[in-house]
């Protein structure tokens, strides 16, 4: 099973080896999609998990226990083909690939199953093709 969550950070705890214990004690592979990181602020990671149902729920509670809010991504990309000029833009942002430009045609095409949901590709389409679904 495979999720997606932000992981919000505060003052207290960005500096402890908290998604290390996560990987270690609940055998949890991690995907790091974006993260910003900031001494002494607060700071967020998004990440992908995958790993056993039961897993990623004790390694959710151990996220919380140790004062990391926590955001589930429940969101999709969603691309509007009638108004997508395949430009291109769009591929050169997205962090895993779901984008991507189709040769020879040059036609850009999109694999939503392969999509995080990051919405990086929403904010440099210029044409506004690709949209974000909560």
């Amino acid at each position: 099973m495979k999720r997606i969550y932000v992981l919000h950070f505060n003052q207290n705890n960005y500096d402890k080896p908290i998604v290390y214990l996560l990987i270690k004690q609940f055998d949890l592979i991690i995907n790091i999609l974006r993260a910003v990181i900031l001494p002494r602020k607060e700071s967020y990671l998004v990440l992908e998990i995958e790993g056993e149902e039961a897993l990623i729920e004790q390694g959710v509670a151990y996220l919380i226990e140790n004062q990391v809010v926590v955001d589930s991504i429940r969101k999709s990309v969603k691309r509007n083909e009638e108004i997508c000029t395949s430009c291109g833009a769009c591929t050169a942002i997205c962090p895993i690939g779901a984008l991507y430009i189709e040769r020879p045609s040059m036609k850009v095409l999109f694999a939503p199953e392969k999509c995080s949901a990051c919405g990086l590709c929403v904010n440099v389409c210029p044409p506004r093709a690709m949209e974000v679904n909560f």
